[in-house]
């Protein structure tokens, strides 16, 4: 993903129809945690990457006469929480991107598409709970062990990898694709408090969940 002439080389090999970008990773950390390292790691792991093989993609598809970028953002692309903000803010740039991308190209046929999870059971939770137990030296020691001890309650409820693919299949195969797709139902509840509950107000519940 992060090897440009590699991403070149395999692009113009498959000259695709249809590209999903999923590849990810976790960096988890509160704001004065994470490095200027760490942080352009995850910029370039969530952002630059996936839009470069998009820009790849897109004259193969305008040659074909259509096509469909699905890029994998997150609900946290609409919402932010604490101790995860570079992630976030990865998520944030990959969906402001994607919606200028989508009416760029939409007269060539082109869809693009923001497929939006909520929680869901994959090896990046593992990662993440190894972020948080690396940071012990930090002032936010127990807003992290707080956020690992809620990971691990809601791990059972989390939606299955499964869903989130059927859910990316649908945005490739249907006829009229929708701009974005929420997947699980943690998902759709964020979106909606992201959009009518105040500011103030979610700020507070979450300071008061991690004891910050």
């Amino acid at each position: 993903m992060t090897d440009a002439a590699a991403c070149g080389r395999v692009i113009g090999r498959l000259k695709p129809w249809g590209l999903v970008n999923n590849a990810g990773a976790s960096f988890t950390g509160a704001v004065e945690d994470v490095g200027d390292e760490e942080a352009r790691a995850a910029l370039e792991t969530m952002v630059v990457a996936p839009v470069r093989l998009a820009r790849l993609s897109v004259p193969h598809m305008r040659a074909a006469g259509s096509g469909r970028i699905v890029n994998v953002s997150s609900i946290y692309g609409l919402a932010t929480t604490p101790l995860t903000g570079w992630y976030q803010g990865a998520k944030h740039a990959l969906e402001g991107v994607s919606d200028a991308l989508r009416m760029e190209v939409a007269r060539d046929g082109i869809a693009v598409i923001l497929v939006e999870p909520g929680s869901i059971k994959t090896a990046l939770w593992d990662v993440a709970e190894v972020d948080m137990r690396g940071r012990d030296a930090s002032r936010h020691h127990d807003a992290y062990r707080r956020s690992l001890a809620a990971i691990r309650m809601a791990r059972p409820f989390m939606a299955s990898s499964n869903r989130a693919a059927k859910v990316i299949a649908r945005a490739l195969t249907s006829r009229l694709p929708r701009p974005r797709y929420l997947v699980g139902v943690d998902a759709q509840a964020t979106a909606i408090a992201a959009r009518f509950v105040p500011t103030e107000v979610v700020d507070r519940v979450s300071r008061l969940t991690l004891g910050l």
